[in-house]
């Protein structure tokens, strides 16, 4: 599908299978959304530039994603899609300015993008040039990033209380409570690793794009690049610690659980200390010896009934006293 977006932020539909022979002079933005081979030949003609096949925005060295060729400039980056779902993906987005158009392909649809559209279209306003537009749709991605972040901010600190907070303690007895907290923590940790890979890729492409003569010579775009790095570093060194904050949960619940089977093993170990020397007891009157005077004893059994408790509460007693218990 391609669509295409005029100076005034109109929306057309460019189709596969119409004639038309150029573009006009304010399209300033053609969006290629899961295009297929006919539609990028189509694109290509119009523009009269080789485009990116989906094969090329795989590629993760600096050179295959960030380059200028026939002073046309293509740059690749890495968004994070299904950020709200359980399966939370990165995406290859490429961004390409050809003279003062900028052309997107991309094959999957990013929340961000809807975000971008529906802003231009609901509050139109005059674009001036392909890299203005591109300026303010990472502004955008940057600014669903920081929404990404901050909802994993708020289930991480859902699954901090449910460790931690004093209402779950009663809750981890049910069977597998922490394991399913770990497994929510993992969730969490991938999530994180796309948004900080995410960061990274967008963080290549701004200081690509703010050395282009596209932006140096123009001093508003210039501002707003700088802006939109300031963002990524910001978002960046918040990441790493959330990052380092999903660490401490995972380490302080593999040490509670720990705690908590060191807790029955006691429990065991000391059971088996208390009932040892009435163990003992027992045996040694159950042996059939001929010549055990207490076998003859009309309070024999009684007394050693009496022993074998004395024998179990004394280490009891002894247990408590030391705080063990």
């Amino acid at each position: 599908m391609i669509k295409a977006y005029r100076s005034n932020c109109e929306a057309i539909s460019l189709s596969a299978d119409g004639d038309l022979a150029h573009l006009s002079e304010d399209i300033v933005w053609i969006d290629l959304i899961n295009p297929h081979r006919d539609e990028e030949k189509r694109v290509e003609a119009l523009l009269g530039a080789e485009l990116p096949t989906r094969e090329d925005l795989k590629d993760i060295e600096p050179s295959s994603r960030l380059y200028t060729e026939d002073n046309n400039v293509f740059m690749t980056a890495s968004l994070v899609w299904k950020a709200d779902s359980s399966d939370p993906q990165l995406t290859d987005v490429a961004f390409i300015l050809v003279g003062n158009r900028l052309v997107t392909i991309r094959y999957a649809e990013p929340k961000s993008f809807n975000l971008f559209i529906a802003a231009i279209t609901r509050t139109p306003h005059e674009i001036r040039s392909g890299a203005v537009l591109l300026l303010k749709l990472l502004e955008t991605i940057v600014d669903r990033t920081a929404e990404i972040i901050e909802n994993t901010v708020v289930g991480i600190d859902h699954v901090a209380k449910g460790i931690f907070g004093g209402e779950a303690r009663s809750k981890r007895k049910e069977p597998r409570y922490l394991e399913d907290k770990i497994a929510e923590i993992a969730s969490f940790h991938r999530l994180v690793s796309k948004v900080r890979d995410s960061l990274t890729s967008l963080a290549r492409v701004q200081s690509f794009l703010h050395a282009t003569t596209l932006v140096q010579e123009d001093k508003d775009a210039k501002e707003m690049g700088a802006s939109i790095a300031r963002d990524i570093h910001s978002l960046s060194e918040h990441v790493s610690y959330i990052s380092g904050n999903l660490t401490f949960l995972l380490d302080a619940s593999l040490g509670i659980i720990n705690v908590e089977q060191n807790a029955i093993i006691k429990i065991f170990s000391i059971a088996s200390v208390v009932f040892l020397p009435p163990t003992l007891v027992a045996s040694i009157y159950g042996m059939n010896f001929a010549r055990m005077p207490e076998l003859q004893w009309a309070y024999g059994y009684p007394l050693a009934i009496f022993v074998m408790l004395i024998s179990a509460i004394i280490p009891f007693i002894v247990f408590r006293w030391k705080g063990w218990l």
